[in-house]
């Protein structure tokens, strides 16, 4: 890895650094062909290849991985756990790239996604750059969802979703990586099954480095097509935040207690109405109008009312979701760091 030295130190030579894309792959046989098709698309000019981490499935990820017409090498590695962040290490402990750009199954990177990223990366020093998630929705339910989602109301203010300047944040969407600095801290903590992006760069953080916003890399992204879907993954986000805010207190950001201090408040004025109290209506009466005018908010991409009125209801599962999850759901195993064999022995080698 003579192209790439400390966090920090990275240096482009001709054409660039050697780059490997990881993709964590469960159940997306569908969604994988257009994230490989948008990888091979790249324009970077030095060497890349591909790695996909195949979880245990029941659809045909895994023969969509191995029969790819990926432009790039391209090797498939089991990933007998099944959890993203067990992927991911996998993947890294096998990389040759001193950089690791990070891929979703369900994002769709633009053609010059990693010639930009590398760039930013040596022009910054950082240890991690990120840009913007774009929710796209194909249609139905999804737009509609895709909406919510990136609505600052819906989704939040977080950097990597409504971000318009470059700078230090403390988190990003997918991430491309300095590899030496993310070997150093261990690579991804196997024991979350959500918000290990989150909790990783908090660990960089902790170790000096810095996180990177890049605002001109939009990535779009495949969001849920269900109401189930949407809530499940919201639940979980809340579960998952509370257990890395556990781990790591200092990380915690205002924004993240919004959604719990509204179930609370819902159920307070429940309360209050269940005595005859009816001041117990201004808490509900005053959400319920909130997620009307944000929702009247996106009337340019939801012309239709209909529309707009299930992205007022998108709001409130995955605000109610998400709360619930962080108030309710099972607590998991306080476990710090949490690092597979394989990236452990990699970190020691670098």
């Amino acid at each position: 890895m003579s192209d790439a030295g400390a966090a920090g130190g990275l240096r482009v030579t001709a054409g660039g650094p050697h780059v490997t894309v990881v993709i964590p792959a469960r159940n997306c046989a569908a969604e994988l062909p257009g994230c490989l098709d948008a990888v091979s698309a790249q324009t970077y000019r030095g060497s890349l290849d591909v790695i996909v981490a195949v979880a245990p499935s029941s659809d045909e990820t895994e023969d969509v991985a191995r029969e790819s017409n990926c432009a790039w090498p391209l090797e498939v590695v089991d990933n007998p756990a099944g959890t993203t962040s067990s992927g991911l290490n996998l993947a890294i402990a096998e990389a040759a790239g001193s950089v690791i750009v990070r891929v979703d199954a369900q994002a769709r990177l633009p053609a010059d996604y990693v010639e930009r990223a590398v760039a930013t990366l040596a022009k910054s020093g950082a240890a991690n750059v990120g840009g913007v998630q774009s929710a796209v929705g194909r249609s139905g339910l999804s737009r509609v969802i895709a909406a919510a989602v990136s609505s600052p109301f819906g989704g939040g203010p977080a950097a990597f979703r409504q971000g318009s300047h470059s700078g230090p944040v403390d988190t990003v969407y997918l991430g491309v990586f300095d590899a030496a600095a993310l070997r150093s801290v261990g690579g991804f903590d196997e024991s979350l099954e959500r918000n290990q992006d989150y909790e990783l760069n908090w660990r960089l953080h902790e170790a000096g480095h810095v996180v990177w916003l890049d605002p001109s890399l939009v990535v779009e992204y495949l969001p849920r097509s269900s109401w189930a879907g949407l809530a499940r993954q919201y639940f979980d986000y809340g579960v998952w935040k509370r257990v890395v805010i556990s781990r790591h207190p200092r990380s915690m950001q205002p924004r993240q207690l919004a959604a719990p201090a509204l179930v609370v408040g819902l159920v307070l004025s429940a309360c209050q109405l269940a005595k005859g109290r009816q001041r117990g209506l201004i808490a509900p009466a005053a959400y319920i109008g909130a997620c009307a005018l944000a929702a009247a908010r996106l009337r340019s991409s939801l012309p239709q009312l209909g529309d707009r009125v299930r992205a007022a209801a998108a709001f409130a599962v995955m605000h109610f979701s998400w709360g619930a999850g962080f108030l309710l759901g099972p607590r998991r195993g306080n476990r710090h760091g949490a690092r597979a064999p394989a990236m452990q022995g990699s970190a020691d080698r670098m």
